[in-house]
């Protein structure tokens, strides 16, 4: 007989509360108490784990779910569930919790069986571009075929998602282009809104939601609403602090205005935020700052803006960061900003391009564009339940939403760090779930892709409908997703001719021509199993599971899932020559049948498991295999049924460029 008694001067700290372990017990055992208010961390583990509520008033937090626990409430979590429990009572929760490893159940959860949830709404955002300049490769390759990729993949497995992102029309960059061109604002950002949303559609990228932000005839009330919240919670003042100040005309100097060393690594960079390091600065801080315009050095000036202690949110920020999927990359810069003493941010800037606050204080000022941001991603929302028929609200964000982020590491202390400290203030009760997916710069030619010296290759100059996926292909294949990677005109041209056309598109239209001399041109029945095609059964398998691995949300990674692609075709191309070596001989006819079987279904896997990154491809492989489209993504790995016409011989997947000059070179421009 074993006996444990509760003793609550033998707890500890332990994820945000107090616990104490239980020996002796047939699985591993902890005693937990949560005081009034409190709540354990949100935590996740590869353990079982059953808590049992002994005594007070308490909730389980578990995705969008608050779930009543008081005592004799038992609850079995499944392995890497998130969850939190909660005390709302005016005692002490107290509660045992019991957990263990059960490999099978391991084995389940991370394959994902049963991840999707069919009915939670999925916004998947890629940073809305700047209109001073239309998309070039860089831009492509990163947020927007990252987010396309994602939300056809998780169509196929049955999510409502969406694909939201517009033009960021009143980012300084617009307004000085217009200076330097001597238009208007509103004429750059509307032209080359234009443009972004014809590219886009060239590289079959078509958003859910384009929002033009300077036209749309709500953004306006919405934004100064949203801005009024922040206002409202006390945390963002009006505050007089130093500033630049251009020494020829006064005027205000930030972003584009100003250039400099970033305080922090001493890199060259502009104001308010650095491209290398990802830290922000004051403007102020910048090492040997120049004023763009006129070339000269800045003077010291003071200007009164709403200003933000972003230091206070650390706890909050840190917090946000357990609930989604945060790369080391982001924590890394979170822990940085992080150490400083103060962090203040200015939310609000003198000018006369952007939206202007309601409150008296922000006359001749106008919402920063990146606080802007936080509030257009929930406008974007608002927008898509309007043609959706959906109860969505901007200005009532719900916990059941999941909002995925792809953006450029430039970005990322506006999304990971500005972005959930502006929610906590504007919509306090609501605990955002945001995944974040970073990309690296991709690099043309070795130099960093840069539209405002023109060092890039535009996406107008590249894609066309014969071009498109292997443009996508390409870009997914070298995609900068942890470290930094380049464009070559060369390699884009090996690829698209050795590897695409004299690799992929031979094989198909080879194994095309073998069904047509030897089975009339349809599939046939498999015949007689050998050891070699089991063997090459398993590799299929383990191809759509290294694939599927590739596209689910806590792995994504279009270079690892290009990379399976290719491998199941590599896989494909030596079986092709083993089962050759059999077509002489007329007492292995059953055998080659079994070959050809096998070869079609990688061709029909092969079509499925592209289609998220090389629609059109995926979609013509279909075609030619007498499919009727691609809808779902193969949870297993099933024939082409015997007596499919087979049109592989005839297709056309991959076009050559017409002549070595049919890809651009970038310019030579000096950085």
């Amino acid at each position: 007989m074993i006996i444990r008694r509760y003793r609550a001067e033998a707890l500890g700290d332990s994820f945000g509360i107090q616990m104490g372990g239980i020996d002796g017990l047939g699985t591993a055992a902890a005693w937990g108490r949560v005081p009034p208010g409190g709540k354990t961390e949100v935590h996740r583990h590869d353990e079982s784990e059953q808590i049992t509520i002994i005594s007070g008033d308490g909730e389980f937090l578990v995705d969008d779910r608050r779930i009543p626990a008081g005592p004799g409430t038992v609850a079995v979590f499944a392995p890497f569930e998130p969850h939190v429990l909660g005390n709302v009572g005016d005692g002490e929760l107290v509660f045992l919790t019991q957990y263990w490893r059960d490999a099978a159940e391991v084995n389940d959860a991370v394959r994902g069986e049963g991840r999707v949830d069919q009915a939670r709404p999925i916004f998947v955002f890629s940073t809305p571009p700047t209109p001073n300049g239309d998309l070039h490769l860089g831009h492509l390759s990163g947020p927007y075929l990252g987010a396309d990729a994602y939300v056809r993949y998780q169509r196929m497995n049955g999510a409502r998602a969406w694909h939201l992102t517009g033009s960021d029309d009143f980012q300084s960059y617009v307004r000085d282009l217009a200076r330097r061109e001597q238009r208007a604002p509103d004429e750059i950002a509307a032209h080359f809104s234009a443009e972004i949303a014809a590219t886009l559609a060239l590289m079959d990228i078509e958003p859910d939601q384009y929002t033009i932000t300077g036209t749309d005839p709500d953004y306006r009330r919405g934004l100064r609403e949203f801005f009024s919240k922040l206002v409202a919670s006390g945390r963002i003042e009006p505050v007089a602090g130093p500033a630049l100040a251009d020494p020829e005309n006064g005027a205000y100097l930030y972003e584009v205005d100003v250039a400099g060393g970033c305080p922090v690594c001493a890199s060259a960079t502009r104001g308010n935020i650095c491209e290398e390091c990802g830290e922000p600065n004051a403007v102020v801080d910048l090492l040997g700052p120049i004023s763009v315009a006129s070339g000269l050095l800045p003077v010291p000036s003071t200007v009164t803006r709403f200003m933000l202690p972003l230091h206070a949110f650390r706890e909050a920020v840190l917090l946000h960061h357990r609930f989604g999927r945060v790369p080391a990359r982001l924590r890394q810069l979170a822990d940085r900003v992080f150490r400083r003493e103060r962090l203040d941010i200015a939310v609000t800037h003198p000018s006369d391009w952007g939206v202007s606050p309601s409150e008296s204080e922000g006359a001749g000022q106008v919402v920063w564009v990146w606080p802007e941001m936080s509030y257009g991603f929930l406008h974007g929302i608002g927008r898509l339940a309007e043609r959706l028929g959906e109860d969505w609200k901007a200005n009532a964000p719900q916990p059941e939403w999941k909002l995925v982020h792809f953006f450029g590491y430039d970005n990322s202390f506006y999304h990971c760090i500005l972005f959930p400290a502006l929610y906590s203030l504007a919509f306090p009760a609501w605990q955002p779930e945001i995944d974040y997916h970073v990309n690296e710069f991709y690099l043309l030619e070795g130099k960093k892709f840069s539209t405002s010296r023109r060092h890039a290759i535009w996406g107008k100059e590249i894609l066309s409908p014969d071009s498109a996926d292997a443009v996508r292909y390409f870009l997914a294949a070298t995609r900068a997703e942890r470290t930094r990677t380049n464009f070559t005109t060369a390699d884009y041209e090996r690829v698209l001719h050795e590897q695409l056309i004299g690799i992929w598109q031979r094989w198909l239209v080879d194994l095309g021509c073998r069904v047509t001399q030897l089975f009339g041109g349809r599939a046939p029945e498999a015949g007689n199993w050998t050891a070699e095609h089991l063997a090459f059964l398993r590799r299929l398998y383990l191809r759509l599971d290294a694939t599927t691995a590739s596209l689910e949300p806590d792995g994504f990674s279009l270079r690892a899932a290009a990379a399976e692609i290719d491998g199941l075709v590599g896989d494909a191309v030596r079986f092709a020559a083993e089962g050759d070596r059999l077509g002489g001989i007329g007492t292995l006819d059953s055998e080659v049948r079994t070959s050809i079987v096998l070869e079609l279904t990688a061709a029909k896997l092969l079509a499925a498991v592209s289609a998220p990154i090389m629609p059109r491809f995926a979609a013509t492989v279909d075609a030619a295999l007498g499919g009727r489209g691609l809808r779902d993504w193969p949870n297993t790995i099933e024939p082409v049924p015997a007596g499919t016409s087979i049109a592989l011989s005839d297709a056309v997947f991959f076009r050559p460029s017409l002549d070595a000059a049919a890809v651009p070179v970038a310019d030579a421009v000096s950085s």
